[in-house]
Formats: C-alpha cells, sequence, structure tokens
C-alpha cells in the first residue's frame, strides 16, 4: 500500500518537521527549483540506505511516477516505513503558486 499525501499534509509536515521531503528527481531538475526543505536524493542512484530514519519518509519529483519506483525499492532494501508520497508532486505544488528554493 502506497500512502498518498496531499498538498496541505506536505505542508503541515514540513512545517512541524514531522517529515523528510525526499526529492528523487535529478539533480538538474532540484537546482531548477524544488520545494523549500526538500532532500535531493536522485532516482538514478538512489540509495535506500541514505533515507532519514527519524522522520516519515515522503517522495516527491516532477509528476508522481518515480516515486513510486523510489517507494518500491525502499521496500525491496527493507524500508517498508518509506511508503508515502505526494502525488501530484513538483507540479501540483508549483502550479498552486506554492514557493520553491533554487
Amino acid at each position: 500500500m502506497v500512502d498518498v499525501l496531499t498538498r496541505e499534509e506536505v505542508k503541515a509536515g514540513l512545517a512541524d518537521e514531522s517529515i523528510a521531503l525526499v526529492d528523487v528527481r535529478e539533480p538538474h531538475e532540484f537546482a531548477a527549483g524544488h520545494i523549500p526543505g526538500s532532500l535531493s536524493l536522485p532516482l538514478s542512484r538512489f540509495d535506500p540506505s541514505k533515507l532519514p530514519e527519524d522522520k516519515r519518509v515522503v517522495f516527491v519529483c516532477r509528476s508522481g511516477r518515480r516515486t513510486l519506483l523510489a517507494i518500491e525499492m525502499s521496500r525491496l532494501f527493507g524500508r517498508g516505513d518509506a511508503s508515502a508520497h505526494y502525488a501530484g508532486s513538483l507540479l501540483d505544488w508549483a502550479g498552486a503558486g506554492e514557493p520553491l528554493e533554487y
């Protein structure tokens, strides 16, 4: 099962520091704009051992497809707790006028 978070849930989790938002886009995509507070772990070099263990891991990408791959890779590594994603991902975030960092 995959937990799907809304933009408001992601914002709340970032504000109260209860989530680690992991951006799995490539470095050039991350540099072109990312959600403030997100961590960059590109899917092309994805290593589930580098996922934070002290917060709920939530994945984000451009549209939501790569996040599902990251969840599957995390599960295979034994990180079944890393099973949440922001389905709307960056397209939803930016489309709603939310801030980006560069």
